[in-house]
């Protein structure tokens, strides 16, 4: 049976969601969990939640809790990564330094200051996981569902790591457009590829019906603005209640996304809010913000408010009362892998004749198949041109912020942030320049290869 290493394992929920989907399959359940976190009690506390599942349905499993990665490491045959270096403390530093500048992400964990600095702080601790592995367990699959996912995947596969990134913005898109569309889910099927937060659908039907002429009317019509071609349903009072607290994966308030679609021909895998951050066009300034989004979803205030401690006792019950897998793909692959049942999923993974328009060695999201080979991608061919420009503009900054890591040079974090789309839409050179001083003097604590200037 499998050891499988949970890297950051002391979070209140998702190490646990995880845990859930892997007991959901049989062939999984006499694994060793080994459960890692920088704070055992992090770790125990998640652990203790595991141990009451395991017992409530009687499996074998075994579950240990550690401070050592080399142990938590030593013989795993799949590595689980879900840490975030400096916590919800260098999170908001992330986003309220970027803020005084004008730059106002509604996450910053993706792209932008936001996402760079992320990065910069997660990279040692990728760097320290990878020797380990090459040392202790060099032919195990690293599974990241760690942001910013693209930097990551592309750094792991640099240093020569077996890797897939996860994400879950497939799954859930592919879901809110058949709502959209009125089509029950199990008879859509799509391609889509890309990067993460940005991979396209490139098709989208019901059997031999291409829904795409549909889909296109249907998001004009609900999330357009009349002099953009459609009236939202939010001017229309057609969002139901239900609708208005829903998350914005639900696809209430789409207007970005529609507006990429109706200029690009396509749509893509994340939200509205989420989207703005990656392009120019939509948060030049809190107006415009407003208009095209006018209920703000701000991440870190939302996990800065979490009750971590009720939605984990939440979770728990209900994995008592019903143990079935998420939508996460995780545990999917593994029980795949395991056991030779194949699966298609969509994983970022290094570009290696993939996709031909976007840079060879960057990290694409991709069709996989999955089975006893292990992760398979599906070469896609070239995206629409015009698909491909924008991720290039996304690859960009991608493609600095490992330079800057593996070459150490601080310079390449000042040209990452420059080349961010949006900071770049706002800011000067110069500007952008003290700004990223202020970011690696704030976070000096996480970044000591930046803190001293390039020579």
């Amino acid at each position: 049976m499998p050891k499988i290493a949970i890297i950051g394992a002391g979070g209140y929920v998702f190490p646990l969601r995880l845990i859930g989907d892997l007991l959901s399959f049989p062939a999984l359940r006499a694994s060793t969990l080994s459960l890692m976190d920088i704070d055992l009690s992090r770790a125990e506390r998640t652990a203790a939640a595991a141990r009451e599942l395991v017992r409530h349905y009687g499996f074998p499993t075994r579950i240990e809790t550690t401070t050592d990665r080399r142990a938590a490491l030593d013989g795993a045959d799949f590595v689980i990564i879900t840490f975030q270096v400096g916590g919800i403390e260098a999170y908001r530093l992330d986003v309220e330094i970027p803020r005084r500048y004008g730059i106002d992400q509604t996450v910053g964990d993706t792209l932008g200051p936001g996402g760079v600095f992320r990065f910069l702080r997660s990279a040692p601790a990728y760097q320290a996981i990878a020797a380990d592995m090459h040392a202790l367990c060099p032919d195990a699959l690293v599974i990241n569902y760690a942001n910013p996912m693209a930097m990551n995947c592309w750094l792991l596969n640099r240093l020569g790591i077996r890797t897939v990134g996860l994400c879950h913005s497939v799954q859930n898109t592919s879901r809110m457009l058949a709502r959209h569309l009125g089509v029950p889910y199990e008879e859509v099927r799509f391609v889509a590829a890309g990067i993460n937060h940005q991979a396209w659908f490139l098709e989208f039907r019901r059997g031999s019906e291409d829904l795409y002429p549909r889909l296109r009317d249907v998001m004009a019509r609900r999330h357009l603005r009349p002099s953009d071609g459609g009236t939202p349903a939010e001017d229309r009072g057609e969002h139901s209640e239900a609708d208005r607290g829903a998350s914005v994966y639900e696809g209430a308030f789409e207007r970005v996304r529609t507006e990429i679609l109706a200029a690009f021909g396509y749509f893509h895998t994340e939200s509205s809010h989420h989207a703005s951050e990656y392009v120019p066009y939509f948060r030049k300034s809190p107006e415009l913000i407003t208009s095209f989004i006018p209920h703000r979803w701000d991440y870190y205030e939302i996990c800065a408010a979490h009750d971590e401690t009720g939605r984990t006792s939440d979770l728990l019950a209900r994995l008592k009362a019903e143990l079935t897998p998420s939508l996460e793909y995780g545990a999917l692959i593994i029980e795949s892998m395991v056991t030779g049942t194949p699966r298609v999923i969509y994983g970022n993974v290094e570009n290696r004749h993939l996709t031909p328009n976007l840079p060879e060695g960057c990290c694409v999201e991709v069709p996989c198949l999955v089975d006893g080979n292990g992760v398979q991608p599906v070469a896609v061919g070239p995206l629409p041109p015009q698909c491909a420009a924008i991720n290039r503009t996304n690859i960009n900054v991608q493609e600095l912020a490992v330079a800057a890591v593996l070459s150490e040079q601080r310079e390449h974090v000042y040209h990452a942030v420059m080349l961010d789309p949006l900071t770049g839409a706002l800011l000067t050179l110069g500007q952008i320049r003290t700004m990223v001083d202020e970011l690696i003097s704030a976070e000096a604590a996480w970044l000591p290869r930046f803190v001293q200037p390039s020579a």
